[in-house]
């Protein structure tokens, strides 16, 4: 895989996964997902994931008039964030890089064994089992129409 695919940015993409890309541009990125979910428990707005297991990476697209990426998640180990590998990190360690880089409110929140680490400013999400970082999911908002909402 192309290690710039592994650079995690927030509000902004995974490396060449942009949020606001179509399936069709990610397709032509990574080629065809190993597997397709459809949600549809909203009568406003359908979800689609698009699950590269074998690149550790989700791809979820929302939208009515238009479907984009709103959201990726990633376990892949080589997963960068502002320079550093991120699963070689400790929580406090990650706190410390979103300060750093100007996300300063922070939450951490105690789910069915997993503990999250929400930057509510960067709509990112770290989920750990115990101390280790199982997964980092990020995002934006999209309105109906499929463009990216400021917040």
């Amino acid at each position: 895989m192309n290690s710039n695919l592994l650079i995690i940015e927030p509000l902004i993409g995974y490396g060449d996964l942009k949020f606001g890309q179509t399936i069709d541009d990610v397709v032509g990125i990574l080629g065809d997902a190993e597997e397709i979910d459809q949600i549809d428990d909203d009568d406003t707005m359908n979800t689609v994931i698009l699950h590269y297991w074998d690149y550790g990476i989700s791809v979820f697209f929302e939208g009515v008039e238009k479907s984009v990426v709103s959201c990726i998640e990633t376990d892949h180990m080589d997963s960068e964030l502002f320079g550093k590998k991120v699963f070689d990190l400790t929580k406090d360690q990650v706190i410390e890089l979103m300060k750093a880089h100007g996300f300063v409110e922070y939450e951490l929140e105690m789910e069915e064994g997993e503990n999250r680490l929400s930057f509510e400013d960067g709509l990112i999400d770290f989920f750990y089992k115990g101390e280790e970082l199982i997964a980092v999911s990020w995002g934006v908002l999209i309105n109906e129409k499929g463009e990216i909402e400021q917040f």
